[in-house]
């Protein structure tokens, strides 16, 4: 631990307020708190948009961190490196004196590290006897490691974040194709309906997308789209609907027949699927072969009106279900709850690190599941946590069913539910 009084600042230095408080939060450090300080240095280097610090005072953290001997910061050890500024300026790629102290005032200022000045202003470290170090003075490292949790916390949150906005940008983009090509077949298909007004929304939606993109501002954007192309859709099936239907009128008269009166040829339209059928009359008293919704009609001359294809969404399962199916999942969370898909990716990336799951496999989760299920996922590895020997290599293999389309949440979310409730296993079999 820290020594416990204040120290101030060497020189015409002013002592304040502000500094006295970091002073007394970076000595608050648990009782055997570790941390590998290059994982945290990760974390410090993601949230670094939160914690307000360039990406050169992140290189003169990495410098002093290099000073630091033992690959944990322990709250048990010492915490104070006292490098010169040479041998600083060195190991922070040559950045120059002046540099070099405004970029470690701007680490003092963001909490991450303080000043622990000597009676001259130097940085040496004094020993003992027995070799060991009784009294350091240069910088400590206790502020990083008191804010860790927060440190770690920030970083999932920024990571989850960007994993949303990257997927709402791929929507995005599926969307605006989706939408560009249906306003297209809507056209050549003659559709009823003012498709010059709907072009024009569609492109007052896109003059929306601003240049650089947050979640915020591309949620009512995906919102409008994802309508839009509903509407296009529905307008285009009920197109193709009545088409069929005008067809398969003209085709019962022309199947009517004086004998046989109650025979199903003469009052369903008969569905063709091959060429030499075309034009063929059905047999009096037998059923017309029916393909289903993916068959084609022909109308007179042999023409051909596909049926236009019904969209089918992927199932998905609600927030509350995979909450219900993994309640250990909340205490990782934001504040100890999980309220939104948002919190519950960011709980995933916090246990993804807990459990050792290495940052590539669970990306790859990601991209082939989707954000949200790779977040249930791991939310389930956790809850069945005392029956996996390996979290990382279980998610590559499940990724890798995901891939062949052979692995589904519904089935891993009833096994859990089954297993909390035996009503609903009772009810299952």
């Amino acid at each position: 631990m820290e020594s416990d009084y204040v120290t101030t600042p060497f020189g015409r230095r002013p002592m304040t307020l502000a500094m006295l408080l970091k002073q007394r939060r970076g000595e608050a450090i648990a009782a055997e708190t570790t941390r590998s300080k290059w994982k945290l240095f990760r974390s410090v280097c993601e949230a670094r948009a939160g914690l307000d610090v360039s990406d050169r005072a992140l290189t003169v953290l990495d410098a002093l961190l290099s000073f630091y001997p033992e690959d944990e910061l322990s709250s048990e050890k010492g915490l104070v490196v006292f490098p010169s500024n040479a041998q600083l300026s060195l190991r922070a790629r040559g950045m120059a004196a002046a540099t070099l102290r405004r970029h470690l005032a701007v680490l003092i200022e963001a909490g991450l590290i303080s000043r622990k000045d000597s009676p001259n202003g130097k940085r040496y470290a004094r020993r003992g006897r027995g070799g060991g170090i009784d009294e350091a003075y240069g910088f400590s490292l206790a502020p990083l490691l008191a804010r860790a949790g927060e440190i770690e916390v920030m970083a999932a949150r920024i990571a989850a974040d960007r994993q949303m906005l990257r997927a709402m940008k791929e929507r995005l983009t599926i969307y605006r194709r989706d939408t560009a090509k249906l306003i297209s077949a809507a056209v050549e298909e003659a559709v009823a309906g003012d498709c010059e007004r709907v072009s024009s929304m569609f492109h007052s939606i896109l003059d929306r997308i601003p240049r650089a993109a947050t979640i915020e501002t591309l949620t009512p954007v995906l919102e409008d789209l994802e309508t839009l192309r509903t509407d296009i859709v529905n307008l285009l099936e009920l197109h193709a609907k009545m088409q069929m239907a005008s067809t398969s009128e003209s085709r019962i008269e022309r199947h009517i027949q004086n004998s046989h009166t109650e025979s199903l040829s003469e009052s369903e339209p008969r569905l063709e699927t091959g060429a030499g059928q075309a034009g063929r009359d059905p047999q009096p008293g037998t059923k017309p072969h029916d393909d289903g919704p993916k068959a084609q009609t022909r109308g007179r001359e042999g023409s051909r009106l596909a049926v236009w294809p019904r969209v089918c969404e992927l199932k998905s399962f609600p927030l509350a279900t995979v909450l219900q199916a993994c309640p250990d999942i909340m205490d990782y969370g934001p504040g100890g709850k999980v309220d939104s898909w948002r919190d519950l990716m960011t709980a995933a990336i916090v246990v993804r690190s807990m459990l050792a799951v290495s940052p590539s496999a669970y990306e790859a989760a990601s991209r082939v599941m989707g954000p949200e299920s790779a977040a249930t996922v791991m939310a389930c590895i956790l809850q069945r946590g005392e029956c996996i020997n390996s979290a990382g290599g279980y998610l590559r293999d499940l990724t890798r069913r995901a891939e062949r389309s052979e692995f589904a949440l519904g089935p891993m979310l009833i096994a859990l539910l089954r297993a909390k409730s035996p009503a609903v296993s009772r009810a299952g079999t």
